[in-house]
């Protein structure tokens, strides 16, 4: 595939739409060319940019042209195809449907690595979001783990990042608090050590451990992190809705509800403005905000 380049590096996860117009931009030549598992590829993630718009017919149909190019030989081609019509179906409420082509990618990954180790990876992480219990979810997470910390390939192993996150919430819904930090600490140690140069993603990782914190009851520890992250975000003159209804959460249950009444009048002024957060989560807060 060296004279087209790497799918990954054209990807802007934030903007579907701007990814598909390089995409596009680059199909013409990749259909001159002989190299049909490349042209396999692409049709898969421009299925993918619909699918993150919610364009699931047009995602289909991308993954219907791809696969009839598909050739036994082409693993990771045929793994990137299973993945994005899984996402599709995933995305559309259908998990259902979705499972059996995750399970099916991570079995033809795991014959051929540590060469698709990335898209392993990623079939484990999507098996845990895609299962329905939280035992199951655990036990997706901890394989794509598992493989993560083993593989010899860094882009695979730049999973673990999400990964330690995925799990550690998981391990959080199901009550297992203890496990939730260790998870969390263990995800702001690699973060720190791995990307330094993102601090964004480093605070959120900080953001868990005192979640975890607060859910141990470890009340002024978390405290103390959610006071350091309003620091930062003060020092770098931006606002971070979360943080304020953590320190919020944190005071009231330490009984300093006058304190924490700006803390959650602050978190609504600042969340409300997303249009995915529950609702009853915002109405909490505005309540709670009230002079």
């Amino acid at each position: 595939m060296s004279e087209f380049p790497e799918l990954h590096t054209l990807w802007d996860y934030n903007d579907p739409a701007g990814t598909a117009v390089r995409f596009e931009q680059l199909l013409p030549a990749v259909k001159r060319s002989t190299n049909r598992a490349y042209h396999v590829e692409l049709l898969s993630q421009i299925a993918r940019t619909h699918s993150l718009r919610r364009q699931f017919a047009q995602a289909h149909e991308c993954l219907d042209e791809a696969n009839e190019m598909l050739r036994e030989e082409m693993i990771v081609p045929q793994m990137r195809c299973l993945l994005e019509r899984g996402r599709t179906f995933n995305s559309a409420g259908e998990p259902e449907r979705a499972l059996p082509l995750f399970e099916a990618a991570f079995v033809l990954g795991t014959a051929v690595s540590p060469q698709a180790d990335f898209h392993t990876i990623d079939a484990a992480h999507m098996m845990a979001i895609a299962e329905a219990t939280p035992a199951d979810q655990l036990k997706w997470n901890e394989r794509a783990l598992v493989l993560a910390e083993a593989t010899p390939d860094t882009r695979a192993a730049g999973w673990l990042g999400s990964l330690y996150n995925n799990l550690g919430w998981t391990y959080h819904d199901m009550g297992d608090f203890d496990s939730a930090l260790a998870i969390f600490e263990k995800a702001v140690a690699w973060r720190e050590a791995v990307h330094p140069d993102q601090p964004e993603t480093i605070r959120i990782a900080k953001w868990s451990v005192g979640r975890a914190l607060r859910s141990l009851n470890r009340l002024d520890e978390a405290l103390v992190i959610q006071q350091a992250l309003l620091a930062e975000f003060a020092e770098s003159g931006r606002a971070d809705g979360f943080v304020f209804e953590e320190m919020g959460e944190c005071l009231l249950a330490l009984a300093r509800e006058g304190e924490a009444r700006p803390y959650f009048a602050q978190a609504y002024a600042e969340l409300s403005q997303l249009d995915w957060l529950e609702p009853e989560r915002l109405t909490r807060l505005q309540e709670l905000g009230k002079g």
